[in-house]
């Protein structure tokens, strides 16, 4: 029985860790300015978060060589990048990708 309440506690903690790291912030910026240059350096971390895991898995790791590229991916990447290009509505971008990619699997 205490491995259940150990694991019931773990489960709560990690849960409290989350979503405190996630409330701070919001109650931080609250009472807080920001300097415009703070806010527009803040708005390029969705990009390059965007860009890390497109990048993650657009190429493939080859110990000891240079990385391949996923040609799977990438010809799914060409719609979702045509759509974000055309309607800057992140959840177009999602459903294109998503509609994309399982194409492509179908087909490929």
């Amino acid at each position: 029985m205490p491995t259940i309440n150990f694991i019931l506690w773990t489960i709560f903690a990690t849960g409290l860790v989350t979503w405190l790291s996630r409330i701070i912030p919001f109650v931080l910026l609250k009472r807080f300015t920001l300097s415009p240059t703070v806010i527009e350096f803040l708005s390029f971390v969705p990009i390059t978060i965007m860009a890390a895991l497109w990048f993650q898995q657009l190429f493939i790791q080859h110990p000891g060589e240079l990385p391949g590229i996923n040609y799977l991916n990438l010809c799914a990447s060409l719609p979702t990048i045509i759509s974000a290009m055309i309607s800057k509505n992140l959840l177009v971008i999602v459903v294109i990708g998503i509609i994309s990619a399982a194409l492509f699997n179908l087909v490929l």
